[in-house]
């Protein structure tokens, strides 16, 4: 069976005036530079600067030579047009040669896989799909969008680890988030969808994932699902993507329902009680000195379970107890099997009993 074969377009690294094509036509017609400075009534400094791109040509000056040349205005119009857009992109990918070095720092290979970027040969169109990719113009932009002192300062600290894929992981989760519509956010509807949510716990995937996103933007929140990069296994991160609209990323680090739950309860802190400038990150990790992590840490952990009741985890002997009590609090069983293994640091105890989530062919 015959295939197509793809199709490369050829893009210069070069320019050409229009000023060329007017100085064959001068020639062809044996006319020089003085006579159509004469007809034209443009002086010869002006017609030398067209002729060499310095100067480009205008649209009465098309005029002119369409009536002097009788060549049509629209064609020079439309040389020069072609010319200055060339121009722009010789001198564009002048500039970002500059910044090859950068792409290092940004997983491209990983996007790529993923079909959120195009795979290209040429290392600057290649740099050029990734800035499009972000939303930007320039490696310069990208920094102060993502790495400025005063935008580092909002961030949560695991962000300085590795910037380019924590910048990758969350812009994918920006460009899906943008494509849901949400209402205004409110806090006290976030607040109540929160509570919904919890009861969704007992639930599986298949059945809770939509009914969670559809709680949340009603609420004027973007819960988006992006698969982890691989240098930066990040349970979770928050950002608000207007004042009217916020955004919860999550991903299966850890697999375990309690960590997943865990997570999604994290960031919804992170909504309800920071600020609206923040950018955070929550790297899973037990240990915060962000005092943002913390108070997130809490609130997830108290809305699950109270922590009224953790003498009481710490006394159950058997998997039927532990249910009833899963039971009695409207969570999943699994649930409460991490918090025991969390307060008795017996984590082979109870270990069945906790589903693991993972990512769908689809996802």
């Amino acid at each position: 069976m015959l295939k197509a074969k793809k199709k490369y377009t050829f893009e210069p690294d070069y320019a050409i005036p229009p000023g060329e094509t007017l100085k064959e036509t001068i020639e062809l017609l044996g006319m020089t530079q003085k006579e159509l400075s004469t007809r034209t009534g443009l002086s010869v400094q002006s017609l030398n600067k067209i002729l060499k791109g310095e100067q480009p040509i205008s649209y009465e000056t098309a005029n002119i030579l369409e009536l002097v040349l009788n060549v049509p205005a629209s064609m020079w119009n439309n040389l020069e047009a072609q010319y200055r857009e060339q121009l722009a992109k010789v001198h564009e990918r002048k500039r970002l040669k500059e910044n090859l070095e950068w792409l290092k720092t940004i997983p491209v290979a990983e996007l790529v896989n993923r079909q959120v970027i195009p795979h290209l040969k040429d290392p600057v169109d290649q740099l050029r799909a990734v800035l499009s990719f972000f939303g930007v113009s320039s490696v310069r932009a990208w920094h102060q969008i993502w790495d400025e002192p005063a935008v580092a300062a909002r961030r949560s600290a695991c962000f300085e680890s590795c910037p380019g894929t924590a910048s990758a992981w969350i812009r994918q989760g920006e460009i899906q988030a943008n494509a849901i519509e949400c209402a205004d956010f409110s806090k006290d509807k976030f607040s109540k969808a929160v509570l919904e949510i919890k009861k969704l716990t007992v639930l599986t995937p298949q059945e809770f994932t939509k009914k969670m996103i559809s709680l949340c933007a009603e609420a004027g929140v973007a819960l988006i699902f992006v698969p982890e990069m691989k240098k930066a296994p990040w349970s979770g991160a928050t950002k608000w993507l207007s004042s009217k609209k916020a955004l919860i990323l999550l991903n299966l680090r850890g697999k375990k329902e309690d960590l997943f739950w865990f997570a999604f309860f994290h960031e919804a802190g992170h909504v309800l009680h920071d600020s609206k400038k923040d950018l955070l990150i929550n790297n899973g990790k037990k240990k915060q000195e962000d005092e943002r992590e913390l108070r997130a840490d809490e609130y997830a952990a108290e809305l699950l379970i109270p922590t009224k009741y953790n003498e009481r985890i710490k006394k159950i002997r058997s998997k039927a107890d532990l249910v009833d009590f899963a039971r009695s609090l409207g969570i999943s069983p699994g649930i409460v099997a991490g918090r025991y293994q969390h307060l008795t640091g017996k984590y082979s105890f109870f270990n069945g009993i906790k589903r693991t989530f993972e990512w769908s062919v689809h996802d």
